[in-house]
């Protein structure tokens, strides 16, 4: 294993786990998993943190992860869980599941890691059934030009640091152009910390008619 394959295999599942624990993320996976309901497709799954956050209405969770590690630094989470939890996928663009399949999508996170998000988005539309929600929080492209010009700027040094993550996808704009009609419940920058990173949206969508 090259070097480039050792960080984002060994190291960055680990800096995820840690950068993103409940201490600060809790409260926006409440937020997004609280709205979850019967069988759920969670999209970047990591080590499980959000599966504490799912409410009673949930009954299954199918989870979509490349990263063999973090899946096994799930299993306690994963064993805890009143609700089963399988492993269904490693690659959100290529899922094994049939159409109109699953009540609700989950990302925190994952869209701005997911090297063909169009291909993903195509399958989140294609998996959910009609009424079904598509529920995320995720990092994106600041609206200030400014910042933006900054995202732009450092992401091909961040995303090879970063297992593959964008700071430049807007992802309001990706998927409302995959055919979602979005909600948006937050936009802006967490906590008042302006960063590169600290930009992020968190909405619910549904497929749209066309």
């Amino acid at each position: 294993m090259d070097v480039r394959g050792w960080w984002d295999e060994r190291v960055v599942p680990r800096l995820v786990d840690r950068s993103l624990d409940d201490r600060i993320a809790g409260p926006w996976r409440d937020s997004v998993c609280g709205g979850a309901s019967g069988t759920v497709l969670e999209l970047g799954f990591g080590s499980g943190r959000t599966l504490p956050f799912y409410p009673p209405a949930v009954t299954r969770v199918l989870a979509v992860d490349p990263s063999d590690l973090a899946w096994e630094m799930a299993t306690v989470r994963v064993t805890a869980s009143r609700m089963p939890v399988e492993r269904v996928a490693t690659d959100a663009a290529s899922l094994p599941l049939p159409p109109a399949s699953v009540d609700t999508v989950v990302s925190t996170w994952s869209l701005c890691t997911i090297p063909d998000l169009d291909g993903a988005l195509a399958e989140v539309r294609r998996v959910l059934r009609p009424g079904g929600s598509f529920r995320f929080v995720e990092h994106a492209l600041a609206a200030s030009p400014r910042m933006a010009r900054v995202q732009r700027a450092i992401q091909p040094v961040w995303g090879r640091v970063a297992g593959g993550c964008h700071v430049d996808r807007d992802i309001l704009g990706l998927v409302r152009g995959a055919g979602f009609e979005v909600d948006t419940a937050h936009e802006g920058y967490l906590d008042a910390v302006t960063s590169p990173a600290s930009w992020f949206v968190m909405g619910s969508a549904t497929p749209g008619s066309s």
